[in-house]
C-alpha cells in the first residue's frame, strides 16, 4: 500500500502526536495541528488524502469544520473521531460532509482499514472526475457518453455513415441507447438544422399507424376533423427515426416498404401522393433475421431499412462507461431533487462496476435516480442501491467454467485473475488497481514479473 498524505486536527497536541505516530507506523505521512482554522488554510494549500479530526473541537465547532472542509475540498475524505456514546453526533457529522468515524481509542487495525477505504474513495473520485472531462466534450458533440473501446466503434461508424443519406438500422438490447445513437447520426449529417422526429412503432395501435406516418384528410375516418400530415413529411429535410420497427404489423410493413421505394406517402383517404424527403433511420432489440425467418418480417423490408447496421453494446460489453455514465445521472437526479453535492463512494462505484446490468443504460439512470432520492449523506451508500444490486454477487472475477477442474500454481491464477480485471475496466490501470485493492505501482510491479501486456 502506498503512503497517504493524512492531516489530523485535535485541540489535544499529544493526540495529534500519538495519531501521528500510529499512522507512521503504517506507513503514512501525517501533519498535525490543534487548530481546526489553520487546518483549513493547510488544506486549501496542500494535496491531503485524508483528514482526521476529533469530534469534540474548542476553537470551531466541528460540524461547522467539516461544512466548510467539505464545501472547499469536496474530494477529500474527513474521518472524524470520537468517544463512546456520541452516535447522535457523528451522525450530524456525516451529514455535514464527513466519510467516516472511528471510536476512541483507536485500534490500528481499523485505522489501517479506515485510511485505506477513505484514500480508495479520493482516488476512485478523482478517476471519474478526470474520465468527466474527458469524456464530456465528447458527449456534447454526439451524446454518447463513454470512452470504451466498445462505445469508439459505435462511434467510428456513426462518424463515417453519418454525412450520406443510406437508410440505418440500429441494433441492441433494450435499455441500451439506441435513440441517442439515432439523434447522434442526425446531429452529425447534413440535415442536423431540420428537424428529428421519432415514433415508437410498439406504442401506437396498430390501426392508428398508418395515419400516424402518412397523415390524413379530413373525414377519412370518424375522428379526422381536419387533414394532417403524417411523419414522414413532418420530417422532410431531416429524419424520421421508427423505433421498434420489428413491432409493426405485417400490413403495414407492405404500406411502409412501398412509401420506402417510392419516397412518397399515400395519406389516409387521400387519392394522392405526397413527396417527402427524410432520412430513415430505424431501431429494433429483435433479431430481424429471425424474424424474417419466422414470418414476421418482410425480408425486402429488412434489405430496404438496413443499408448500414449499427449494433449498440450492452452495458456490460462497455464496463468502462458505467461510472462516467452515473456520473452524468448523478447530476441530472441531484439537480432535479435539489440535493446538491451528492458523490459515488468508492464502495457503490464498486457495487455499479460489477453489476450486470440486464437492463442496461436505462436501468442504470433508474437506479442513480432512486439511489438519490434514498441518499441520507452527502455521498450514495450501497443501502440506497436497489435491493437486487444491494444483493449481487458476481463471479466474473472467479475462473472461468472451462478452468474449473484445471489445476494450476497460484501464481498463474492471479497472472488470470488480473488481466480479466483489466480487460473488464478497458484497460484502465488506475480502475483496475482499485478494484484489486493494489496500488498503481504494485500493479504494474505484476504485470510486468507476469509479462502481462500493458
Amino acid at each position: 500500500m502506498s503512503a497517504s498524505r493524512i492531516l489530523c486536527v485535535d485541540h489535544d497536541q499529544s493526540h495529534n502526536d500519538a495519531l501521528r505516530a500510529l499512522l507512521a507506523g503504517l506507513g503514512h505521512v501525517a501533519k498535525t495541528t490543534v487548530s481546526p482554522l489553520r487546518a483549513l488554510e493547510l488544506a486549501a494549500a496542500e494535496p491531503f488524502d485524508v483528514v482526521v479530526t476529533h469530534l469534540a473541537m474548542t476553537e470551531m465547532d466541528s460540524m461547522e469544520f467539516c461544512e466548510r472542509l467539505h464545501g472547499t475540498q469536496p474530494d477529500v475524505p474527513i474521518v472524524v473521531l470520537t468517544g463512546q456514546g456520541s452516535m447522535e453526533a457523528v451522525v450530524r457529522a456525516l451529514r455535514a460532509g464527513a466519510y467516516d468515524f472511528l471510536t476512541k481509542p483507536v485500534e490500528p487495525n481499523l485505522l489501517a482499514v479506515c485510511i485505506a477505504r477513505a484514500t480508495a474513495h479520493r482516488r476512485l473520485r478523482m478517476e471519474v472526475q478526470q474520465l468527466r472531462r474527458v469524456v464530456s466534450d465528447r458527449a456534447a458533440q454526439d451524446g454518447l457518453v463513454g470512452a470504451s473501446p466498445a462505445l469508439e466503434q459505435v462511434r467510428d461508424l456513426v462518424s463515417r455513415v453519418a454525412r450520406s443519406d443510406a437508410s440505418v438500422l440500429i441494433c441492441g438490447e433494450t435499455g441500451t441507447g439506441k435513440e441517442l445513437v439515432a439523434r447522434a447520426l442526425h446531429s452529425m449529417s447534413e440535415r442536423k438544422s431540420r428537424a428529428f422526429v421519432a415514433i415508437n412503432c410498439a406504442a401506437v395501435p396498430s390501426n392508428l399507424l398508418e395515419s400516424e406516418l402518412f397523415g390524413h384528410v379530413r373525414g377519412a375516418f370518424t375522428d379526422a376533423r381536419s387533414t394532417r400530415r403524417g411523419l414522414f413529411v413532418a420530417a422532410s429535410g431531416g429524419t424520421l427515426f421508427l423505433d421498434e420497427i420489428a413491432e409493426m404489423a405485417l400490413p403495414m410493413q407492405t404500406k411502409l416498404l412501398r412509401a420506402l421505394q417510392e419516397r412518397t406517402v399515400r395519406p389516409v383517404g387521400s387519392d394522392s401522393e405526397v413527396p417527402y424527403d427524410a432520412r430513415i433511420v430505424s431501431a429494433t432489440h429483435r433479431d430481424l433475421e429471425a424474424e424474417v425467418e419466422a414470418g414476421r418480417f418482410r425480408q425486402d423490408l429488412y434489405f430496404r431499412i438496413n443499408v448500414v447496421s449499427v449494433t449498440v453494446p450492452t452495458l456490460r460489453e462497455r464496463r468502462a462507461d458505467i461510472l462516467a455514465l452515473a456520473e452524468l445521472f448523478l447530476a441530472r437526479a441531484t439537480e432535479r431533487s435539489g440535493k446538491t453535492g451528492v458523490s459515488l463512494s468508492s464502495e457503490v462505484a464498486e457495487r455499479l462496476i460489477d453489476y450486470d446490468w440486464p437492463g442496461n443504460v436505462r436501468e442504470l439512470e433508474n437506479c442513480i435516480e432512486g439511489a438519490v432520492a434514498l441518499a441520507r449523506f452527502t455521498h450514495l451508500t450501497i443501502e440506497d442501491l436497489p435491493a437486487k444490486i444491494r444483493a449481487y454477487r458476481s463471479d466474473r472475477f472467479v475462473v472461468a467454467a472451462d478452468e474449473a477442474h484445471e489445476i494450476v500454481p497460484l501464481e498463474t491464477l492471479e497472472q488470470r485473475y488480473i488481466a480479466r480485471v483489466i480487460k473488464i475496466v478497458g484497460g484502465n490501470k488506475a480502475r483496475a488497481a482499485t478494484l484489486l485493492g493494489l496500488d498503481r505501482r504494485t500493479l504494474y510491479r505484476r504485470l510486468e514479473r507476469y509479462n502481462v501486456e500493458n
